[in-house]
């Protein structure tokens, strides 16, 4: 019998998938259709694989069209066809990555437990369970990991504190209020290798010493939100999850629970007030989650990606994800092409890799053709990066001296095009939109900060208002209560430094 292969991702689902995969089932009722999560190639979506004595071969992009033609050329025995593709790891795009997270995603039946443990899966549980709490955390201590947001806060020193609280109650609490810009790589974790982020939180709570744990997920993802809860099915089903963790004798509990729509409740203490039934505004540290988080008690709060290295972590040591980056950015990072570019998708590399490899080696440039501009880093609240900045390696100290960030890896790419005074007063304008409201820097700032933008752009005491721009970018920063506020100045002094000439000013920051 012919296995094939068709992504349920939404990247795929949106382009066609679905109907891909009823028309090929319809026309070979005896073939086993297998709704895998995406690769990440997303320009060849949806791509269908057929299984093979010599391995999976690829075609794409099929649309409903193709399928008759595809058919008539024997998909089923992989027959030649203008579509067909090869084997999808000799890709190009694919051989050049390093992947430890997404190793599974668009391989495996990400509902089947077996086929998870058959790839590697439930390798790093495994060893946890034999594990004292302090041993755990210590391996994510000695794997360097940090934080795969905004912050990149150490992993280690989270969970160490977490695990030392006294408290008759502990969380694990996921983030996947994926809400950035060109940012989709948790969405594509959680629909094509949902067991890896539930066996990351499982060794989170055997660490921490948390019995229960939940997933914060974005209200915009519901076809994540039924592979999740089919997948903690399973994981109850298989004693991943339970009273009795693979047989540990101790307890962890998890659920999904749906957001809103907010962008502020991507910050850590915003999603906690959610979580608790509260309008998601910014609490104010100290105290800090990890000690006083959901409900008062000691709280784990990270985002998909960290979570989901843990069990690679686990599996293979510290020190091997260590060993892989440069200086403190240890591991891969999962980064996230779109925008204005030929080859949009997901490239896992450890850090290091340049944006130049990143934008023209794997992403081949623009799609319109038009030479690159710009690229914005780190979603809404990252920098612009001018083409002279392309040569700098990847990773959250190179970025940090720039006043850049890698943040959760998202890279929108801008052709020549772009009207970059217009970007900058996009940032103000944003922010005023997803604020909280909770904080007057932030609050007032972004406001006004689009009104005196609006001011500059019609060439209106251009100068002068620059002069405003900056003061208002130093209050944002200093003032404000949480990152919302604190970044909103990232992307706009950019482009100051960067594209001067967008505001009607002289030599950019390096002679750009």
């Amino acid at each position: 019998m012919s296995r094939i292969f068709i992504p349920l991702d939404s990247a795929a689902v949106a382009v066609g998938a679905d109907e891909v995969a009823a028309a090929i089932a319809e026309a070979h009722p005896e073939a086993e259709i297998v709704r895998t999560g995406s690769r990440g190639m997303h320009w060849l979506e949806p791509m269908v694989e057929v299984e093979t004595a010599e391995g999976r071969v690829a075609y794409g992009p099929v649309s409903l069209a193709d399928v008759d033609s595809l058919l008539e050329a024997d998909l089923m025995a992989a027959g030649a066809h203008d579509l067909r593709l090869g084997r999808p790891e000799d890709l190009p795009f694919l051989q050049d990555q390093e992947r430890l997270t997404f190793a599974r995603c668009g391989i495996t039946d990400p509902l089947s437990v077996t086929d998870y443990e058959t790839h590697g899966g439930l390798e790093g549980v495994k060893k946890a369970t034999g594990m004292s709490a302090e041993a755990i955390c210590q391996e994510v201590m000695t794997s360097g990991l940090r934080g795969r947001g905004g912050a990149a806060f150490p992993a280690g020193i989270k969970w160490n504190t977490v695990s030392g609280a006294n408290a008759d109650q502990k969380y694990i609490v996921c983030n996947a209020d994926e809400g950035d810009s060109g940012t989709f790589a948790d969405r594509m974790i959680m629909e094509g290798d949902p067991l890896l982020l539930v066996e990351g939180m499982v060794i989170a709570g055997l660490g921490c010493g948390a019995t229960k744990g939940y997933i914060y997920l974005r209200s915009e993802y519901p076809i994540a939100k039924r592979v999740l809860g089919q997948a903690i099915e399973q994981a109850y089903k298989h004693g991943l999850l339970g009273d009795d963790v693979m047989g540990s004798g101790k307890a962890f509990h998890l659920e999904v629970f749906m957001g809103a729509g907010a962008y502020i409740c991507g910050e850590e203490t915003s999603l906690l007030e959610s979580l608790e039934g509260k309008r998601g505004q910014v609490r104010a540290k100290p105290p800090l989650p990890a000690l006083e988080g959901l409900n008062g008690k000691p709280t784990l709060v990270h985002n998909v990606i960290s979570l989901c290295a843990v069990p690679t972590i686990l599996a293979k040591g510290g020190a091997f994800y260590r060993d892989l980056g440069m200086g403190r950015s240890t591991g891969t990072m999962p980064f996230q092409l779109a925008g204005n570019i030929k080859q949009g998708g997901l490239v896992e590399k450890a850090f290091g890799v340049t944006l130049k490899a990143l934008v023209e080696d794997f992403g081949g440039g623009t799609r319109s053709g038009r030479p690159v501009k710009a690229v914005q880093v780190g979603g809404p609240l990252g920098a612009y990066i001018p083409p002279s900045r392309f040569d700098m390696p990847m990773d959250y100290e190179t970025f940090a001296k720039i006043g850049a960030g890698v943040g959760h890896g998202g890279i929108v790419v801008f052709d020549d095009t772009a009207d970059m005074a217009a970007q900058a007063k996009y940032a103000f304008d944003f922010c005023a939109h997803e604020s909280c409201g909770k904080c007057t820097p932030c609050r007032i700032g972004a406001v006004r900060g689009s009104e005196v933008m609006a001011k500059v752009i019609a060439g209106e005491n251009r100068e002068t208002n620059l002069t405003l721009i900056e003061d208002l970018l130093e209050v944002m920063e200093d003032g404000s209560l949480c990152a919302m506020g604190g970044m909103t100045p990232v992307p706009v002094k950019s482009i100051l430094d960067y594209f001067p000439e967008a505001v009607g000013r002289g030599t950019a920051k390096g002679g750009e």
